[in-house]
Parts: C-alpha cells; sequence; structure tokens
C-alpha cells in the first residue's frame, strides 16, 4: 500500500530515477570496526545494511542522505514506508553541516519482513550529540533540514537491513 495524505510531500522516493546523495558514518570514526552501506535497488527500494560491531568500543552505523528538498516549512511529521528485519533504528535529521553537530531523532522498531508505514511527528525528535540526548536545543525546525538518514546502535550487533521505498513530510 502507498497511501498518500493530501498534504505529503515526496521528498525521496527511491523507484525514481534521481541521484541520491549519500554519506556513510560508522563508529570507525572513534575506532570501531562496524560496516554500512546504502544501495539502491533494481526494483525501487533504498536498502540500509551492513554488520554492527561492538568490537573496539565500537556499535554504531548510519547513513545520511541529502534530500533535494529540504526547506520543509509548516511540516508537522515524517512518513516512511520501510521493511526492518526486527531490530531498533533511529530516522535522523540535521539542520547543519557539520560533521559532528547536533542529529535530532526518533526511534522506530521494525518487524522481521514486514512492510510498514511510519509517521514520525518532528515533535517527539530528540535533539543528541554523539548518542547524549541535548536538553537546551531548540525543537526540529522543518525550514532548516539539511540531512535525513538512519542509525542503527544501542548493543545490535550483527547483520542489520532496512529496506526504505519512500521517505515523506507532511503537514498532517
Amino acid at each position: 500500500m502507498n497511501s498518500q495524505f493530501p498534504d505529503d510531500k515526496i521528498i525521496f522516493n527511491f523507484k525514481s530515477p534521481d541521484p541520491v546523495v549519500s554519506q556513510i558514518v560508522n563508529d570507525g570514526v572513534m575506532g570501531g570496526v562496524s560496516r554500512s552501506r546504502f544501495d539502491i535497488t533494481g526494483h525501487g527500494t533504498g536498502i540500509f545494511q551492513g554488520e554492527l560491531s561492538l568490537a573496539n568500543n565500537g556499535g554504531f552505523a548510519s547513513v545520511r542522505l541529502r534530500p533535494p528538498m529540504r526547506d520543509l516549512t509548516g511540516d508537522r511529521a515524517f512518513r516512511l514506508r520501510i521493511r526492518g528485519d526486527g531490530h531498533n533504528y533511529k530516522f535522523t535529521a540535521r539542520t547543519d553541516n557539520v560533521f559532528d553537530g547536533v542529529n535530532y531523532r526518533s526511534v522506530f522498531a521494525t518487524k522481521v519482513g514486514v512492510w510498514e508505514e511510519l509517521c514520525l511527528p518532528l515533535a517527539q525528535f530528540e535533539p543528541t550529540w554523539r548518542g547524549r540526548i541535548l536538553t537546551d536545543m531548540p525543537a526540529l525546525d522543518p525550514a532548516r533540514i539539511e540531512t535525513l538518514g538512519f542509525l542503527i546502535s544501542n548493543q545490535q550487533a550483527g547483520g542489520f537491513q532496512l529496506e526504505v521505498e519512500w521517505i515523506k513530510s507532511t503537514a498532517w
């Protein structure tokens, strides 16, 4: 099912031939050995997959996607169509281009092999820095989105795979 709300804005539709600019950021930046990648499949989905390792005090893998449309003024939620593997993931948003800056996140659980549509209200995104929740930051501003992405962490060692059909924003 590919439901549409009247106010939806398509940010990423991985069936589209438009290129997707992505950046992988794993725990190797601090000595870890986790690995991940993000690919667009021939059947029109993005796949974030890899191996999460806790070795060398590691334990996270992420992908950052640069949306072609970044001013989401007036929008109140992100909507995602995903198929997971039973792990918990974080959907992330950044409002600056600083590599190690503030990361806003919303945690979601997945079911093994089941396509799901998620609605993640912007009001529930937590500002974090290196995994720590920040209490002195403003709420996520949809007018300032620079990157969106996915992150897996929290001691979930082993293989992972998250498939994404689309990412939208909505004023709903």
